[in-house]
């Protein structure tokens, strides 16, 4: 397993993050737990910022909380000086909640109910970036209702297809996200926002997908996006002060993952907006992007106790952990694969293959495939690397599974971010029906 970060295999032969003993976090937390580098994510957000210093241009980096929001890490992107991309009411109010500056909050998604654009009013949030017409008219009623002006950009299809998986790539036409460049909607719904009396249009907002290894895809983007805003220049005499070039930066699961430098990303974006803006745009607009896997994604390990396994001859040996698809999806979901290493036998050398199989009743629960590995044995500890990232957000409760706890370690320290679920969590919001609780027992 590649060592991420502060990550390494100490005297004792056990893995180390953060200065901390993953035997001795297994100790005091239990398994499965995620445990978040809390360095490393500080650096990566460092990367970001100095990168765009560097380009001279005006800029915000906001971190997308759909990769992994909880209180703790807002207060730690705010403390990295970082803006915030939210994407549901849930993730504005643990925000809100953290005591996150509302006025460096963006707001997303492809359906905000009336009661989610309400709450972000209210809150008196930087932006929301408008995905429909629907949504356009709501928040218009809305912001006119409290006699408010509300800052908007305009989320766009440039028809640019990243070179990702196919569900995750949102760039193209044929996309539930956005106005779509290529068919006209885009150009009407900037002469719509533009007239609006309460939004206040800044400009335009364009993802083309995730985990990208190159930079072609960006670069393009900008283009397209240029492209259209010297028609809209030209035919509505409108100028867009902020470009938001969104995220989709991607990182190293496995060898064969091949990320560049955060550096790399962002001069490739900036040398493209002062390519294709330049003549048309006396001033350039300010760039604005949302990584969010890149900042979290290589920073998360995910520990497990090994329980029992099955040896079937000629074929496999599955070894069965305390954990799965509740607590990591994305390899049921989208076939992701992940390395991993015996934490507390980090010096043994590989002897067997195995399958890593989860704990759900579903024969498609299974982590990593044909893994090399020392003997395993009842017991043992499992590490899986580059977990950060929408593993503990797209966690669930199915079979009933308890979600782990999240630790942040940092200089031999750890601090409890998360707790594990109790039972009383997972009932909390059961309630049983006077009839049915009268009912007599079934005899």
């Amino acid at each position: 397993m590649y060592l991420h970060g502060t990550s390494k295999i100490n005297s004792s032969g056990h893995l180390e993050i953060g200065g901390c003993d993953t035997v001795d976090l297994k100790q005091t937390y239990g398994t499965p737990l995620y445990i978040m580098d809390e360095a490393l994510i500080r650096q990566r957000c460092r990367e970001y910022m100095d990168a765009f210093r560097a380009s001279g241009l005006p800029f915000q980096v906001a971190y997308a909380s759909k990769a992994f929001c909880v209180k703790a890490m807002c207060r730690l992107v705010d403390d990295e000086g970082l803006s915030l991309d939210v994407v549901s009411e849930g993730e504005l109010y643990t925000a809100l909640q953290a005591g996150f500056p509302a006025d460096r909050i963006h707001f997303h998604g492809n359906n905000k109910t009336p009661e989610e654009l309400e709450m972000a009013i209210s809150a008196q949030i930087g932006c929301f970036v408008v995905d429909n017409f629907i949504e356009m008219q709501m928040l218009q009623a809305l912001a006119e209702e409290k006699n408010v002006s509300v800052n908007i950009l305009l989320r766009v299809t440039p028809g640019v297809e990243a070179h990702t998986h196919e569900y995750i790539s949102t760039g193209q036409t044929d996309s539930k996200f956005g106005f779509d460049i290529g068919n006209g909607s885009a150009f009407e719904a900037v002469k719509q926002a533009s007239g609006s009396r309460n939004l206040k249009l800044l400009g335009l907002h364009s993802h083309i997908g995730s985990q990208i290894f190159e930079v072609d895809g960006f670069q393009l983007a900008v283009s397209r996006v240029a492209e259209f805003s010297l028609e809209v220049k030209r035919e509505l005499n409108v100028t867009f002060k902020v470009i938001n070039l969104g995220g989709g930066f991607g990182i190293r699961y496995t060898e064969g993952d091949t990320p560049l430098a955060v550096a790399e990303y962002v001069k490739a974006i900036t040398d493209a907006v002062k390519k294709f803006f330049a003549e048309d745009y006396p001033q350039l607009p300010e760039i604005w992007v949302e990584p969010g896997r890149s900042i979290v994604g290589d920073a998360g390990t995910t520990l497990y106790t090994v329980g029992t396994s099955k040896d079937i001859p000629g074929v496999r040996k599955y070894v069965a952990v305390d954990g799965g698809m509740t607590d990591n999806p994305r390899p049921a979901l989208y076939e992701s694969k992940y390395e991993a290493m015996l934490a507390n036998r980090g010096l043994d050398r590989a002897e067997e293959t195995v399958s890593i199989a989860g704990k759900c009743c579903e024969s498609g629960d299974m982590l990593i495939w044909d893994l090399e590995l020392p003997k395993v044995n009842s017991g043992d500890l499992l590490a899986v690397s580059c977990t950060g990232a929408y593993n503990y957000s797209m966690a669930s409760n199915y079979n009933r599974i308890r979600r782990p706890a999240v630790v942040f370690v940092q200089n031999g320290h750890s601090d409890l971010v998360v707790r594990r679920e109790s039972f009383e969590d997972i009932t909390a919001c059961d309630l049983v029906p006077e009839r049915i609780a009268k009912q007599p027992s079934f005899k």
